[in-house]
């Protein structure tokens, strides 16, 4: 990744989640606001990194593919944040993942040079995009992905045009689910097209996306069956670089994909093998959640000889604050924050602490105290939350809430900045998300 210096950045001061700063304020000067969370310096509600737990997952992970011997591509979808795209590349990533030609050039825009998108590119809009990246900078190492004939011969016909060659992958794909090519025709099909257009397109690899399904059985058949397909277009001289890509992983079944894809086949000679780069994609580990991906972790613990063995796990690290804004009948609070500031697609926001300002009362907290199991989020609109409580909650208007998320994702695209918070909640900086 080219060297970018984020602190000279403007702050977009015309966004939530920030106290008061001049209006040609830069992010290096975040830190020197000196702004705390408990002290009420911030408007709420807002989202936080834990940059102690963010370190400790980009750590963990850097193990992780350190001890299977592969590498990493993180969706970059995930958070579309170049800060964090550059602690991730500096604790051990190959390159990023990325959805579309629009995300691609913000990563290439902010220094990123390896880049693997997991998606069609489809789209004359979107292949200029891509073309224009390619002849900025020629060293630029992209690929996307085919699973049909018209795809390609368009990526062909275009490509050529500009006198640019594309690398690409085939993706494979579970019968019911998502993009992949699901069959032997298929793929004769798929294969041809390529070969139709030597000029602009070069086979690099082999792409598959497992997190469609929730049977781990039906996961590894498929993860086995994809290996079996890379060996046969490998002995057949099928790709155009001795380096074969085979990418997988969302972040769910990540160890189960590192098991399956470096599992050495009894049947050859593994030695006299083609050279395979194995890179997982997954996204979430940066931040990790309380929801789907903690149950997965969980699993992964369990049954995962390596995450055994690492004795630690991943913690989560996006949360969000936001204040008590009513009390309007017994059992129910109404908390000032909604759908655009927190996703709930995989789980309402779980209340994790409770402080008591003094601006509510002269008999404020000193620490964030563990908000009880029994608050829960039940719904949420735009602006507001309505959570469950005991009729003799210990809560008053003007008291604070921290929030854990499931599901990272649908958070990160609601905040243009979010605030990185030490253990005592100081404000040490600030990310940008690029949505």
């Amino acid at each position: 990744m080219s060297e970018i210096d984020f602190s000279q950045q403007p702050v977009n001061t015309q966004t939530k989640g920030l106290g008061p700063v001049s209006a040609d304020a830069r992010m290096g000067d975040i830190r020197q606001q000196a702004w705390n969370i408990l002290r009420e310096d911030v408007s709420l509600p807002v989202a936080v990194l834990l940059e102690e737990r963010i370190e400790h997952n980009l750590a963990w992970m850097r193990e992780f593919i350190q001890r299977y011997r592969l590498k990493l591509a993180p969706h970059g979808k995930t958070t579309m944040s170049p800060e964090l795209y550059q602690m991730q590349l500096e604790f051990g990533a190959w390159g990023i993942t990325l959805a579309t030609a629009p995300q691609v050039n913000v990563a290439f825009q902010h220094g990123v040079r390896k880049v693997i998108m997991a998606n069609q590119l489809i789209g004359k809009g979107s292949m200029a995009i891509i073309a224009g990246l390619l002849r900025e900078d020629p060293d630029f190492e992209f690929s996307c992905i085919v699973d049909s004939a018209d795809n390609v011969d368009s990526l062909g016909h275009y490509f050529a045009s500009q006198q640019l060659t594309l690398r690409v992958m085939f993706e494979y794909g579970i019968q019911g689910g998502r993009t992949g090519i699901r069959t032997g025709e298929q793929e004769a099909e798929v294969l041809a097209a390529v070969k139709r257009w030597p000029q602009s397109l070069a086979l690099v690899g082999i792409e598959l996306y497992e997190g469609v399904s929730n049977d781990e059985a039906a996961i590894r058949a498929f993860l086995r069956h994809v290996v079996a397909r890379t060996e046969a277009l490998a002995q057949a001289g099928e790709f155009s670089e001795p380096q074969v890509m085979l990418t997988g992983a969302g972040s769910a079944w990540f160890d189960v994909v590192a098991e399956e894809l470096t599992r050495e086949d009894p049947h050859l000679d593994n030695e006299k093998r083609y050279q395979l780069d194995v890179i997982l994609r997954s996204g979430c580990y940066v931040t990790h959640d309380v929801g789907a991906y903690q149950a997965a972790l969980e699993r992964m613990q369990t049954s995962n000889p390596v995450a055994r063995e690492m004795n630690s796990s991943l913690q989560p690290a996006l949360q969000v604050w936001a204040a008590v804004q009513s009390l309007p009948e017994p059992g129910r609070a109404i908390i000032a924050f909604g759908k655009r500031d927190a996703g709930y697609d995989a789980g309402y926001p779980k209340a994790a602490g409770h402080f008591r300002p003094r601006s509510a009362t002269q008999a404020g907290y000193t620490t964030v105290v563990p908000a009880p199991d029994d608050w829960k989020v039940y719904a949420m609109m735009d602006q507001h939350a309505f959570m469950s409580v005991p009729e003799n909650a210990d809560l008053k208007v003007g008291d604070m809430l921290v929030f854990d998320i499931c599901h990272p994702c649908l958070t990160f695209d609601k905040w243009r900045q979010l605030l990185l918070v030490n253990e005592q909640w100081d404000v040490t900086g600030a990310v940008t998300t690029w949505f």
